[in-house]
């Protein structure tokens, strides 16, 4: 992690300073530098972009127990940790569906106001008929 802070910052900070305030050395850093891509790595990699795939597929509606279960269908042997691990790294998440909200109480005793307008939106005269909606209006009734 520390080396690729340094490696995506070298242009504009010395790769000396950099080292010493991080507290590696520079030696370590240009063998990592040499160092080859890691089995592990690799593969994560290819997994990354068939978790991105899947998640896509769903319209970005899969969270990690729906893609693991997705990969598993298509073949790949993977831990639903890993895919979480990799889901985060990418910032993948499910998109949450929204919570169905009531907004009419029609089972009341209460008086209703009688419909005085009867649809007729055209009035004769200006100034005559009058109309609002007060729903967002806050009432202890709920």
């Amino acid at each position: 992690m520390k080396f690729e802070l340094i490696d995506a910052q070298k242009a504009h900070v010395p790769v000396k300073f950099m080292c010493r305030q991080l507290g590696v050395s520079r030696s370590g850093y240009y063998a990592w530098q040499e160092r080859p891509e890691s089995a592990r790595h690799a593969s994560d990699r290819v997994l990354a972009e068939e978790v991105t795939r899947v998640h896509q597929d769903s319209r970005r509606t899969y969270g990690s127990p729906r893609v693991h279960a997705e990969l598993r269908a298509r073949g790949q042997r993977v831990s639903r940790k890993r895919v979480v691990r990799l889901m985060r790294e990418q910032g993948l998440a499910a998109r949450r569906r929204r919570r169905y909200v009531c907004t009419t109480d029609s089972r009341h005793r209460q008086p209703i106001a009688p419909n005085v307008l009867a649809r007729d939106f055209s009035p004769a005269q200006p100034n005559t008929t009058w109309a609002t909606d007060i729903t967002y209006v806050g009432t202890r009734e709920g």
